[in-house]
């Protein structure tokens, strides 16, 4: 199995992105983390915006200066803002395309030359309202269904070169739903998954030798009503 390296993980400060720091150290990988956020241990970590293109491009330079290569990406960020089209505000809609979608691919750009260097690994997380649509989620479903795009045109684009591989993940019991108006949390019944879980699953992904592969997994609790 491949080394799980240096693995530059974004959204690494909270919910499956520190399920995945954590994993990835306890397996001897070194996670650095990109977030907003201070993930509150001592792994190395760069403060950025996603949605800050310019930010995202330096962050990762410093990554790449300071530890010397970047052998795999997480890209575990993710935000949302629920409610019909017109009940979003048209900045809090923008902002979830621009970290969710745009963010994913602006690390992602600027990782590449690393990451062909490495011939690492790519992993993006997209969710299965990136297949399935539902109300009062526009900004989200268009967002994760732009990731699911993105990430298999990269494949087809970067065959050979760089592993990637698309994480469709259902509902998770993390901190992303605390925010939400009730009526868009879980309700008490919710089957959900614990990030945990999924980030074993990406490690699967990470340990793929060059030239082989996970391109696609979809990963939920087995009675989550989210995924068929």
């Amino acid at each position: 199995m491949r080394p799980l390296g240096n693995t530059l993980i974004t959204g690494g400060a909270s919910g499956l992105g520190a399920a995945t720091a954590e994993a990835v150290a306890a397996e001897g990988g070194r996670p650095i983390v990109l977030d907003r956020q201070h993930p509150g241990n001592d792994l190395p970590f760069e403060q950025v915006d996603l949605a800050d293109r310019e930010g995202v491009e330096r962050a990762v330079h410093r990554v790449a200066v300071q530890h010397g290569r970047i052998d795999a990406l997480v890209n575990a960020a993710g935000t949302d803002a629920c409610g019909t089209l017109l009940d979003v505000s048209a900045e809090d809609w923008e902002r979830v395309v621009q970290v969710n979608l745009i963010g994913t691919a602006s690390v992602t750009r600027a990782a590449l030359p690393h990451l062909r260097a490495s011939r690492g690994t790519v992993v993006n997380c997209a969710s299965t309202l990136g297949l399935r649509a539902l109300s009062d989620a526009t900004a989200y479903c268009a967002s994760k269904f732009g990731v699911v795009g993105f990430t298999r045109a990269l494949a087809a684009e970067l065959a050979g070169q760089v592993g990637v591989t698309l994480l469709v993940p259902g509902g998770m019991s993390t901190s992303f739903f605390d925010d939400r108006p009730d009526q868009y949390k879980p309700g008490p019944d919710a089957k959900l998954n614990t990030p945990e879980n999924v980030a074993r699953t990406v490690l699967f992904a990470l340990r793929q030798p060059p030239g082989c592969e996970v391109r696609e997994m979809v990963v939920c609790s087995s009675e989550e009503s989210s995924w068929p």
